[in-house]
This record gives structure tokens, sequence and C-alpha cells, in this order.
């Protein structure tokens, strides 16, 4: 069937008339009586009959005017759809994240993206580096937010920094060692409590003492979310090495306390990470324009 033919019926239908049909449409009015004779050919049977000096539809015409009305509605829909994808007013983006920025800096950034962009969907997935890096470089996000101190970058990444944190190690304020300055050995001889491997912020532990030729920490208790360690050290055992991000709050209302260790300090990278050599698409340059903004 002629979807053409059957959209110029419709116009014709609608309006009641060839030549209303012909200036909506911008062609002449001989043009659309031809293109509906012709129609009507090619599916046998008669849309409209004569009825005084103009026509009307006949039964079936009716019919099937009601029938292509489901057809334009849909047009029209899907044409709106592309329009808004295309001006990024509509449409999903996967984000990726690490636990830092999942936890303390996605959420503002989603709802300030989302109160501009209320009809795009944000699909966010919160893991650790490794994974993280993963699923950007597989195609099965469109952003990874990282956080953390990654010493190698995967070569199909592409990196923006955004800002960067200072990382603090933390104990309960009535540890011997809250608010004291120590060495990096014996901050080292505490059992630490950390997220699991794959985890930026044990990598970076792990490479301080490496760096610094120091025995690294016992693990004594593993968790897959930054909240769970700290609450374990606001609970009295062990100490944890983390963004200043995650746990300032806690130190300045004196739930926990900074160790400074002598000779050590460190910061760490927020960034915002594309594939390498790809074109964003509108909505992803919403959102780190978003992002960016918000700094």
């Amino acid at each position: 069937m002629n979807i053409h033919g059957l959209k110029l019926f419709y116009q014709v239908a609608t309006t009641g008339s060839f030549t209303k049909a012909a200036e909506l449409l911008r062609i002449s009015q001989p043009a659309v009586s031809s293109q509906i004779k012709k129609f009507e050919h090619e599916i046998g049977i008669q849309l409209f009959k004569q009825q005084g000096r103009g026509v009307v539809l006949t039964e079936f015409g009716e019919a099937l005017a009601e029938k292509a009305k489901n057809l334009v509605t849909l047009e029209e829909h899907i044409n709106s759809f592309i329009e808004d994808y295309r001006l990024a007013k509509a449409g999903t983006i996967h984000i990726v994240a690490t636990y830092l920025p999942a936890n303390f800096l996605i959420p503002k950034w989603a709802a300030t993206f989302k109160g501009a962009n209320e009809d795009v969907n944000l699909v966010i997935t919160t893991t650790n580096t490794k994974d993280a890096f993963e699923q950007l470089i597989q195609y099965k996000a469109d952003i990874a937010i990282y956080g953390g101190g990654i010493l190698e970058r995967p070569e199909e990444v592409e990196w923006e920094e955004l800002f960067e944190d200072e990382l603090w190690f933390v104990v309960a304020p009535d540890h011997p060692y809250a608010n004291q300055y120590v060495s990096l050995a014996d901050m080292m001889k505490e059992p630490f409590i950390m997220r699991e491997e794959g985890s930026s912020m044990r990598e970076h532990l792990f490479s301080l003492c490496q760096t610094y030729q120091v025995k690294p920490p016992k693990i004594a208790l593993q968790f897959n979310g930054i909240n769970e360690t700290i609450r374990s050290v606001m609970a009295g055992y062990g100490a944890n090495f983390i963004s200043s991000l995650a746990v300032r709050e806690y130190v300045d209302s004196k739930q926990l306390a900074r160790v400074y260790v002598k000779d050590v300090h460190i910061n760490h990278k927020i960034a915002i990470c594309t594939r390498k050599n790809e074109k964003h698409s509108v909505l992803v340059q919403k959102f780190i324009e978003t992002v960016k903004n918000s700094l």
C-alpha cells in the first residue's frame, strides 16, 4: 500500500475538500485529485462519491479515515520523539560511577540535570574502579565518573579531570591516634577497614606503602560500600584511608578524627571519562556541561 497516498487521502478526508488539502500541502488541486484516483485504483475500492457540486466519503472511506488517523498520530509522535532526542530533550544516559562520586557528587549533579531535562532518563550504576572502566570500554555505559588514585589509565578512555580531593586517615574520636601526628609505619600497624579488592582507595593505600617501603596494613574488615566502612570506624574499631569528601562532615561533628601521617599528603582525582575518539551524543555532552557548571 502507498503510505503517501493514504496520508494524502487523510488530509482530504479531514479538511473535507480537495482544494483545502492542496493548500495545506502546498501542491496543486489537480495533483491531489490525480494522486487520490491513483490510490483508489491501487486499493481497488472507491473512497469518495459525488454529492451535489462536491464529494463526500464513502462508507469505506469514513472507516479508512478513522484507521489512518492512528497512523498519522503515530507518525507525529515518532517525529516528535526524534526531534526531542536530537535536541537532548529525551532519551537515556547510562552512567557508571565509582563509590565516592556515586555517593557524594552524582546525587546533586543528577538532580540539577533532571530539573532542566525531566524527560531524560539517567541510569546510574555504582561499582569499583576496574568494573567502571570495563563497562565504559564495553559500551555498557556512556559516561564513567571516577574518584580515586589510579596510576594507569586505560588507553581506550578519554579522561577529563574535574578537581582533586585530599585523602585522610581517620579513626574513632577516642582512638590513641586521634588528632595526633604519627609515622606511616606506625599507622600501618593498625587494622584497616577497607573496600573490596579492585577499589581505587585500597590500591592507593597499598601503592603508598610500596612507595615508602612500609609493610602494608592488615585488612581486618572488608565491605563493598563506603558508608559501611565509615560506620565501622565510627563504632570504634580500626582505621580507614578515605576521601575527605566522604568523611569531612563526620570529622567536623567529631564523630571521627583525623590522623596526621608525617610527610604524607595525598590527593586523588575526580574525573569524568568517556571513550576515546568518540563523538559525544548531545545528551552526553549536555550532562557533562551540567557537571562542569556545578563545580
